[in-house]
């Protein structure tokens, strides 16, 4: 995996961007890497990037590149700690498990991801949250906590409320992209998820792709479904342009 950043690293040094790089840097003096892909324009609006749950990867780096080809900064959020990207199964369970069952823990990886964006250069006044999967999941808990932003963006993201919690506090328009198919998230919570939306008040947006499954935008994987990936894609480029300013 290692291999694979640097080589991803070098490409992005060559495509005309500023600054791309791991970053290190400490939530509550715990060691994080993060990823910075930084837009020639350094107003340019930021995109908060979190990972699924085999950790921040090849796939963010590929995501961060498409997007600063586009005008659009990034920062790749780390929830499990520097060097700790998984392979197995059950240590992926482990520790997407450990912070869904410690929710102030994983708000507060959240926001000092968001804190290593802000020093990094990227803009936290005209910034959107985007999960893939269990970050999804992740950045929803973030629109929960109240963060400051423009959107939260949820690509078949699991999508329970936990209990005790709502989303009173949410700020800014949501978009959630869910696959019909999706045999891990069901349409039920899908549903349930757009009812509390539309009783709290909070501007959003949900579409389901028919035929797609839980994971339906990765690349390579069994799961993956062009169609679906490139109609939300298309839609995310899109929602970012309405609620980013430029």
């Amino acid at each position: 995996m290692k291999k694979a950043w640097m080589l991803a690293l070098l490409g992005l040094m060559g495509s005309g961007a500023v600054e791309a790089g791991a970053v290190r840097y400490e939530v509550e003096g715990q060691p994080f890497e993060g990823y910075y892909l930084a837009a020639a324009d350094k107003q340019a609006p930021l995109v908060l990037l979190v990972h699924d749950w085999d950790g921040l990867n090849g796939y963010e780096i590929k995501r961060a590149e498409m997007l600063v080809a586009l005008g659009y900064s990034v920062f790749a959020v780390d929830l499990f700690g520097a060097g700790v990207r998984p392979t197995a199964m059950e240590e992926k369970k482990k520790l997407t498990g450990a912070l869904y069952q410690d929710r102030a823990k994983m708000r507060k990886l959240l926001q000092g991801g968001m804190a290593e964006a802000g020093k990094q250069g990227g803009r936290l006044d005209n910034a959107v949250a985007l999960g893939y999967c269990f970050g999804g999941a992740a950045v929803l808990e973030l629109a929960r906590s109240g963060a400051d932003l423009k959107g939260v963006v949820s690509v078949h993201g699991g999508l329970e409320i936990p209990a005790g919690q709502d989303y009173r506090q949410a700020k800014g328009t949501l978009l959630i992209q869910h696959g019909s198919a999706d045999e891990a998230v069901s349409l039920g919570q899908f549903a349930a998820l757009v009812g509390e939306l539309e009783s709290a008040g909070v501007k959003h947006e949900a579409t389901s792709y028919s035929g797609a499954p839980h994971a339906f935008s990765v690349f390579g994987s069994d799961n993956y479904r062009a169609d679906a990936d490139a109609k939300s894609w298309r839609r995310f480029i899109d929602f970012l342009g309405e609620v980013t300013r430029r």
